[in-house]
């Protein structure tokens, strides 16, 4: 499914995250920032290891808040890993509003045209899928008519599994109907 926002396409796609050739994908990250399982550890698998140690290296950051590293092996330039969870690897809607607006602060900060976040806290984290969706989407589409310099073209959510996919686009066509 695809929709346009201010000039902004957003694409919800199923596939391998670490795959997809964009300027930068997102990782579900901790606060500490440590690559263990899900996207995570999925990333450092097809990155290296180089990945976590940089992004190691600038935390722990707040949660909610996002630190870019380089991308190692994986076909983009860059990691944005948003801080969705603390240490006991749980989460909320706020968090995860918070991190995704942080990620697309940090991708337009560095000029970058197309994005492809993960479904936030869905797996580890064990956040309900229709909320992560709802809280990912809306925040997205606020930012996209706050964020005044955004050069930012495309937007993707890469989810790994067909029942995410349809729950973010049920969100999203939501959003776009009249009320």
């Amino acid at each position: 499914m695809e929709a346009e926002i201010d000039g902004v396409r957003i694409s919800i796609v199923q596939g391998d995250i670490t795959e997809v050739k964009t300027d930068a994908i997102v990782n579900a990250a901790n606060n500490h920032l440590w690559m263990g399982g899900g996207v995570a550890g999925a990333i450092k698998r097809a990155g290296g290891g180089n990945i976590e140690t940089e992004a190691m290296s600038k935390g722990p950051i707040p949660i909610g808040q996002s630190v870019v590293t380089a991308a190692g092996k994986l076909e983009t330039r860059y990691v944005i890993h948003a801080a969705v969870m603390g240490q006991d690897l749980q989460t909320s809607a706020e968090a995860i509003r918070n991190a995704t607006r942080s990620s697309l602060e940090r991708a337009c900060e560095l000029g970058i045209r197309s994005l492809a976040f993960p479904a936030f806290g869905t797996g580890v984290g064990g956040f309900a899928l229709a909320a992560s969706a709802a809280a990912m989407i809306d925040e997205s589409i606020s930012f996209l008519r706050e964020w005044p310099e955004k050069k930012l073209l495309h937007i993707f959510f890469v989810l790994f599994s067909a029942d995410l996919c349809v729950v973010f686009e049920k969100h999203l066509s939501g959003m776009l109907s009249p009320p």
